[in-house]
């Protein structure tokens, strides 16, 4: 089983994992949520593991925003909070699973064997083809023409995201509160420089650009569907 575990105490991080795979598991560990952000679409996780408290995103806010964005795999929330709210809390953040700290080893693998289960159905592929461009949202895979086009993860969100509302221009506040956050650092300066990466990844060596600036205002994906 592919996990990701999300967990700021070093010893109990480390603990979890060592455990982890020695039961042959392979492991991802990060000790901030804002991290899982980026991997949960790089990787093909079975499982993730996401302690609530944590620096930079709780394990709340991450799987919240996960659920927003259409994340589609196995969250197990860990929290010492034991509270029947706090249970609804997580639940309806889109949780699929709820320990409670201190917990014996046994149930988490028993937990996560019981995730794993559900996750074994294989997704229907969610692919978006526009004149010439075709978007993969199940593999992140990318392609215009016959060329396949690598991008980042926050690359392949703003192209999703243009691509949600092709046609309309998309303000900048809008992309940097879908893609990282209301209450991020990142500026419309940066939105810019990621934007220019963006569209010199797909523009080359085609000539017809697919994503314009709309100065002052946003950026606007123009394609017709095929």
């Amino acid at each position: 089983m592919r996990i990701l575990l999300a967990e700021d105490d070093q010893r109990l991080g480390n603990l979890i994992k060592h455990l982890l795979e020695n039961e042959n598991h392979q492991v991802e560990w990060v000790q901030q949520g804002d991290e899982v952000f980026d991997l949960a679409y790089q990787t093909a996780f079975d499982v993730i593991v996401l302690d609530w408290m944590m620096p930079g995103a709780t394990g709340l806010q991450v799987c919240d925003r996960l659920r927003k964005k259409g994340y589609q795999g196995a969250i197990l929330m860990l929290t010492a909070r034991d509270a029947v709210d706090d249970r609804v809390l997580g639940l309806d953040a889109g949780a699929d699973d709820y320990l409670v700290k201190p917990f014996e080893f046994a149930e988490l693998k028993a937990r996560l064997r019981a995730l794993s289960r559900r996750g074994l159905a294989p997704l229907q592929e969610e692919i978006v083809k526009t004149e010439g461009l075709i978007l993969n949202r199940t593999t992140h895979k990318v392609q215009r023409g016959d060329q396949e086009i690598q991008l980042t993860s926050r690359e392949f969100q703003i192209l999703d995201l243009l691509l949600q509302n092709s046609g309309r221009v998309v303000p900048r506040e809008v992309i940097i509160d879908r893609i990282w956050g209301w209450d991020t650092e990142v500026t419309s300066n940066n939105l810019d420089a990621y934007v220019r990466l963006l569209r010199k990844k797909l523009d080359l060596p085609f000539s017809q650009p697919l994503i314009s600036n709309v100065r002052g205002i946003g950026y606007k994906l123009e394609v017709r569907d095929v």
